[in-house]
């Protein structure tokens, strides 16, 4: 009988050490890890971010490559958006941004959302540069003749060396002659810039644009126009009539050189989207008003067939181009606006030099 138990004892014995070898064997297996490489930056000054009032999708970046420090993460992560800023470096591209609330002094615009833009091809001459980008007026909506005067104030003491806008101007075509006229006495180094809006195809057009370039105002309808500065520039192409697709579905950016910096002036964002925007390094938007009302960051409604991808502020198209939109500052169908403050973009170039 003994003589039978033993070989089992002994098999079992064997079996036990066995397991506790195997299972300190693959506790002691060093783990891979994988992260991916990011970068931040502190905002020093005392303006409040904006990357924690919206969150602009960044489901393209999951490949971002830009620290120094060459640690890894498992690629399906996402990026980790800092609640204090947004600040990406993407094809040679450094964004971060700010926003600055604005005192009663400028009733009718709440903020000034600012950007740094960093490219490897801005040229040395354009090194802080200063572009002031507004859109959706829809003079006289809720945006009425003390907004357009707070406006007028607020671009001149910004002291921008271009104004860019982005369309839908008016609620009615008497308001033209007056909302140009107020405009023109922004006067900047290299002129003021416009393309329309859908409410802009829809009534006026014609007399908008007569009336833009009685104020020596440029209208950029499938146009491209060259800043020139110390014998380098940079071009602003813009976009007309981003809506109908089959007459003009072809960017204009699609003629220009690579090499140059190329910032595209549209009306709505979805235009990124819709269609290649190749050779364009930066593109403005505005049509969405930011949602106009927006409930816990999220706008029910948004004139967008891409719902909230492009809502506000920095985002990027499936080319990893960069987009900015702009909440804008008027109103359509109701006056009011909840969660999406009226605002003024402005953009400071630099040349990227690491």
């Amino acid at each position: 009988m003994k003589k039978t138990i033993y070989p089992f004892m002994l098999l079992a014995l064997l079996l036990l050490v066995s397991c506790k070898s195997k299972k300190n064997v693959v506790s002691t297996l060093p783990r891979p890890v994988l992260n991916m490489d990011s970068v931040s930056a502190h905002i020093t000054d005392t303006t409040v971010s904006i990357a924690g009032i919206f969150t602009p999708d960044h489901s393209q970046l999951k490949d971002l490559d830009v620290s120094k420090n060459k640690t890894r993460k498992p690629k399906k992560q996402e990026p980790v958006i800092d609640d204090k800023h947004s600040d990406w470096v993407l094809r040679g591209t450094k964004i971060t941004s700010s926003a600055t609330k604005l005192s009663s002094a400028y009733a009718g615009i709440d903020r000034v959302v600012n950007y740094d833009f960093t490219h490897r091809d801005v040229p040395e001459a354009f090194e802080g540069f200063r572009i002031a980008f507004i859109s959706d007026l829809h003079y006289k909506s809720l945006f009425k003749e003390q907004g357009l005067n707070s406006l007028v104030n607020l671009l001149i003491a910004q002291k921008a060396d271009v104004l860019l806008m982005g369309g839908d101007y008016q609620e009615g075509c008497e308001y033209v002659e007056p909302l140009f006229a107020a405009l023109s006495r922004v006067k900047t180094p290299m002129g003021t810039y416009g393309v329309m809006g859908n409410n802009d195809y829809e009534r006026c057009h014609d007399d908008i644009v007569c009336t833009m370039e009685h104020y020596g105002m440029r209208v950029l309808e499938h146009k491209v126009d060259t800043l020139r500065k110390d014998g380098q520039q940079i071009l602003i192409a813009g976009v007309r009539n981003p809506f109908d697709l089959a007459r003009n579905g072809v960017s204009p950016s699609l003629a220009l050189s690579p090499k140059d910096f190329v910032i595209l002036l549209v009306h709505t964002p979805d235009y990124i989207e819709d269609v290649s925007i190749a050779n364009t390094d930066l593109a403005l938007a505005g049509h969405t008003h930011g949602g106009q009302v927006r409930i816990f960051g999220v706008a029910p409604i948004l004139p967008s067939h891409y719902g909230n991808r492009f809502v506000t502020g920095l985002a990027y198209n499936s080319a990893k181009i960069p987009l900015i939109v702009t909440n804008g500052i008027g109103t359509s169908q109701v006056p009011i606006r909840i969660g999406a403050p009226a605002e003024i973009v402005m953009i400071t170039l630099h040349r990227l030099t690491e």
